[in-house]
């Protein structure tokens, strides 16, 4: 199985509150253990930790994830660079944020209007 190389290709994110780390590693094309070693190196990662100490990721966390992906794969920043981009300027950070959601839900409506017609 190839991964995909532009976040543009992952799958659509579930309407879910929470999310296991394999679900967030397939939605995100990334291994497990890449996910625990950027929480390390991104203090924006933060997931819930519940008994066993099993990691709950939210929908800000995917997308987090997705733009640190981004970052380091498609646009071949280091983690130092990256972890600087993403504590940078907030205002770009937001409209980053910002536009990768609008994209999100335009994918999904698209998918939502594709069963609606048949």
């Amino acid at each position: 199985m190839l991964e995909p190389s532009h976040n543009d290709e992952l799958p659509v994110i579930p309407g879910k509150r929470y999310f296991t780390i394999g679900e967030v590693s397939e939605l995100c094309a990334v291994k497990p253990h890449v996910l625990r070693y950027w929480e390390q190196e991104f203090p924006q990662l933060k997931p819930v930790k519940r008994r066993g100490n099993r990691r709950y990721y939210q929908r800000q966390d995917v997308l987090t994830i997705r733009q640190i992906r981004a970052l380091l794969y498609d646009q071949g920043f280091t983690i130092g660079g990256a972890r600087q981009q993403m504590s940078g300027e907030t205002g770009q950070q937001d409209a980053g944020q910002f536009n990768q959601l609008v994209t999100q839900m335009i994918s999904e409506l698209e998918q939502l209007l594709d069963v609606l017609k048949k």
